[in-house]
């Protein structure tokens, strides 16, 4: 690890001292003058139907000089664009004319709002603070279908805001034509009798895989919205102070199956709510979005894992509300455009999915039947966001949840409530200040949480309150922007009960009950817990060869899950990485790359955890198909991990192969495969993954995905158990028991999208999953820091392997068996969605779930098929409508 260090470090001053005595440069021409864009006003309306037929487009200047970006940069385009702009005191317009010379060919895929279909599509990208490193786009495909975001960090872009504008396509005999309506009300800018702005359009050709852009993004460099032409001619156009109100009523009805015995399952509920969400401008700069009681009942269901490690398993947000504007939030990774990890994850500090979660309180032993809510209710939430000044970008969310009781009945019969989750308020402020040029930038998010615990049985399992507070920024070294350092640093403090406290030291982020570790231990007095992390990396961004190294740390306190996400912590990592591009177009190949590293990871007690070396390479082939395998190679190393609380192991050495590619995705069908592999041969473990995802796209307007998966794995030492034991004084006073681990796993994730018009459409996801894993070769660890193992009989654990049984206090009845398994689960939902007019959108949504696990070993395709087709089912049945006005 030292080694890695150094080499960083010399890295760095390599740049540097390149960068501090650069070599004379021979003369050069002088740059073309900048591209502007001049906008019009429109005295009359503008009829928004995809016929740029009014007069004012005819007096607009049109913008003709594309370039291409894709396949050849900075190549004339195959077909001619104009684009014109008009504007209103209301809203920007914006009239595009593809013309095509092949009119019969243009790709036309109809798809839901912000599908993503290679189809022929238009775009216009805006800048409107003109800071050069944010802003929005909107765009059309030829079928009509709209697509909007934002951008930000100048060359990175979130689909996850949806405005209210207008856009309409024409096809016709010179090609197609796009007019798009977007109303100053979705746009933040600063006030001033004349605005300038950032712009730029961009047109794809899907049949070429051709791009071409007003203002061409070179492939050798990082920025996007920094190369953004200037749009002028805006006069007298003020931010708007429109509200925008979004009340919702929804039903549901649902169905859980249970036992005969069970009350609270077996019957259908039905259940209404209502609710609304607002919008609407605080300053001119300022936006703020509230919610009150929220229903996220179309949204999609989550995929099913079959998850043995003791990581927890990381859902992406899908819920509108905190999806939308979710970038701004956004820290740790500012200011460069690629950030590389080997064995690293950075903290998420910002993890919404943890407000409104399900209930985190256990309920008791002697509970027979339980009904505990699925989610904890959110009562309301608010989020302010947008710039303060010229180039301070700020975003504050709050949120409050309700107190959740599960309806519970005891051993004894009896019923009763039992509080599952206390009274909680979420807080997060983020602020980021750009200085001039983009060459510097500093920001900080702080993360608050905090739970209602007086008189609550809740109060020895959940912290009382927790703070994380960060900083974030980079710093361009050269003039030219060709080297970035960028980072974070920043802490965490939760606080609770002493029992509370306790269990998070136990926890499988931190560990302190290791018995060898000698940088931390357990403090049964402690009502608190702190701790610190810090990374740092330093970036080459232009140019054919690019460089990515960066050195980070996470002490064995930091804990930032409360309204995070971390995988663990005790972690010191770093690797130097370097690779290049080749970005000119051959006969065969359009362009490639090749990819290096060396990285490393230790603990705070020095224990290398992590080494090794990786190679990747990249292919983009002129027929659009793609090719990427990649290899690694990893020495032995100590697992602190391994024994889950107990003492250090090894981690023999292993390889992994990496394979995978796809075909042209402007096809009728469209495929991509990838394989790994990883293997240990030195204690018997390895890892066989082979994804497949086929698309068929029968007719422009429907598209069925279906991505199976097949993985098959063993872990020659998975860990089973911890026997106490004061003889077993080679581990402590403990007995690790360890079994052979053999899994197999087959899911198959099934998608249909189906739309009838850009504003209707129907969409089902489904997924089968078949697991299975058998437990064989039960044993021991005979000393800490190896792989060494002894056979059961040493201690007060027994094994037999007649009947393969696993017993941890030996003969006489079994206070927990280790079974073999075999799950299934089905589960899926279908949602129809139809905007009858901008902004309102009506909901019919059915989601299903099945599951079903047995104690057998054995993976049979045909039984457990049809096991998960007679499981019994829940089903959830939820209509929904919502309304926009704008005030």
């Amino acid at each position: 690890m030292r080694g890695l260090v150094l080499a960083s470090l010399l890295w760095a001053l390599a740049a540097e001292r390149a960068l501090a005595q650069p070599a004379a440069p021979p003369a050069a021409p002088p740059p073309p003058p900048p591209k502007s864009v001049h906008a019009v006003f429109a005295p009359s309306a503008i009829n928004v139907d995809g016929v740029l037929d009014e007069a004012a487009w005819q007096a607009a200047e049109p913008v003709t000089d594309f370039v291409q970006g894709d396949p050849a940069e900075g190549a004339p385009p195959s077909q001619r664009t104009e684009v014109r702009v008009l504007y209103d005191r209301d809203a920007i317009y914006i009239g595009a004319r593809m013309f095509d010379s092949s009119p019969d060919s243009i790709v036309r895929e109809l798809s839901r709002h912000d599908g993503g279909t290679r189809s022929d599509k238009f775009i216009i990208y805006l800048d409107p603070y003109r800071d050069r490193r944010s802003g929005y786009y909107f765009g059309l495909n030829a079928a009509g279908t709209q697509f909007d975001g934002t951008l930000y960090n100048d060359s990175w872009s979130d689909d996850s805001w949806d405005g209210v504008w207008e856009g309409r396509v024409r096809v016709d005999d010179h090609g197609w034509t796009a007019e798009m309506r977007i109303p100053f009300s979705q746009l933040r800018f600063p006030r001033a009798a004349e605005q300038i702005w950032g712009i730029n359009f961009m047109r794809q050709v899907a049949r070429g895989f051709e791009n071409i852009y007003f203002v061409c993004r070179p492939h050798k460099t990082s920025g996007f919205v920094s190369l953004f032409a200037e749009l002028t001619g805006l006069e007298n156009v003020s931010p708007s102070n429109s509200i925008e109100i979004v009340p919702f009523a929804s039903s549901k009805s649902e169905h859980i199956p249970g036992e005969p015995s069970d009350p609270f399952h077996g019957t259908t509920n039905v259940s209404g709510i209502a609710g609304g969400d607002l919008r609407m401008p605080v300053g001119g700069r300022l936006t703020l979005n509230a919610t009150i009681n929220p229903d996220f009942g179309q949204v999609e269901v989550d995929p099913a894992v079959v998850n043995l490690t003791d990581v927890e398993t990381f859902y992406p947000e899908k819920r509108p509300f905190f999806v939308e504007g979710s970038s701004i939030f956004s820290a740790g990774q500012q200011g460069a455009s690629d950030y590389w990890g080997f064995n690293w994850s950075d903290p998420s500090f910002f993890y919404s999915r943890r407000i409104g979660h399900a209930p985190d309180g256990v309920l008791p032993d002697n509970v027979l039947y339980s009904d505990v809510p699925t989610s904890t209710t959110i009562l309301g939430a608010a989020k302010l966001s947008g710039k303060v000044g010229d180039n301070v970008n700020l975003g504050v969310l709050q949120a409050v949840t309700g107190r959740e009781n599960a309806s519970v009945q005891m051993d004894d019969l009896s019923r009763g409530q039992f509080e599952v989750e206390a009274p909680a308020y979420y807080g997060v402020f983020r602020a980021l200040k750009e200085f001039p040029a983009r060459r510097h930038g500093l920001g900080m998010i702080t993360t608050v949480t905090y739970r209602d615990l007086s008189g609550s049985p809740l109060a020895d399992q959940l912290n009382r309150d927790a703070v994380v507070s960060v900083i974030d920024g980079w710093h361009f070294l050269d003039q030219r922007q060709s080297w970035v350092l960028s980072g974070w640093a920043g802490g965490s403090l939760a606080q609770g009960t002493t029992t509370d406290i306790t269990n998070l030291q136990l926890n499988p982020k931190h560990y302190f009950q290791r018995p060898d570790a000698r940088s931390f231990h357990v403090d049964s007095s402690a009502t608190s817990l702190n701790g610190y992390g810090a990374r740092v990396w330093l970036n080459k961004e232009k140019g054919n060869w690019l460089s990515n190294s960066a050195i980070g740390m996470l002490s064995p306190g930091l804990d930032v899950s409360d309204l995070g996400y971390e995988t663990h912590s005790d972690w010191i990592n770093g690797h130097a990485g370097a690779g290049y591009r080749w970005t000119e177009p051959t006969k065969n190949v359009k362009n490639h790359e090749v990819l290096g590293a060396i990285f490393g990871s230790t603990d705070f007690d020095g224990n290398v955890t992590n080494s090794g070396v990786w190679a990747r390479a990249f292919w983009w082939f002129t027929n659009n198909w793609t090719f990427n395998p990649s290899v690694a190679y990893n020495p032995e190393s100590v697992n602190p991990r391994r024994s889950r609380g107990g003492p250090l192991m090894l981690n023999a050495p292993g390889w992994e192969l990496f394979l995978g590619g796809d075909t042209d995705g402007s096809r009728t069908r469209y495929y991509n495969i990838s394989y790994d592999q990883y293997l240990q041969p030195e204690e018997n473990s390895f890892s066989y993954n082979l994804n497949l995802l086929f698309t068929y796209k029968p007719r422009s307007n429907l598209r069925f995905d279906i991505g199976p998966g097949y993985q098959v794995s063993r872990d020659g030492a998975f860990y089973v158990d911890v026997v106490p034991d004061p003889t077993a004084a080679a581990t402590f006073g403990d007995r690790y028991v360890f079994a052979q681990l053999d899994q197999q796993v087959l899911s198959i994730n099934i998608r249909m999208n189906v739309s009838f018009s850009p504003t209707m459409s129907l969409q089902f996801y489904g997924q089968p999953l078949v697991a299975s894993g058998r437990y064989t070769n039960f044993r021991e660890l005979a000393r800490p820091k190896s792989l060494e193992f002894i056979g059961p009989g040493a201690g007060p654990w027994t094994y037999d392997p007649a009947t393969r049984t696993y017993d941890p206090d030996g003969a006489g009845p079994a206070a927990g068996v280790i079974e073999d398994f075999n799950s299934v689960s089905l589960r899926g939902n279908a949602v129809f969605r139809w905007e009858y007019r901008p902004g309102s959108a009506f909901y019919l949504v059915w989601t299903q779930e099945r599951a079903d696990d047995q104690s057998i070993p054995d993976f049979e395709l045909g039984p457990s098929f049809q096991r998960m087709f007679t499981a019994d089912a829940s089903n959830v049945f939820l209509a929904k409508i919502t309304y926009y006005l704008g005030i």
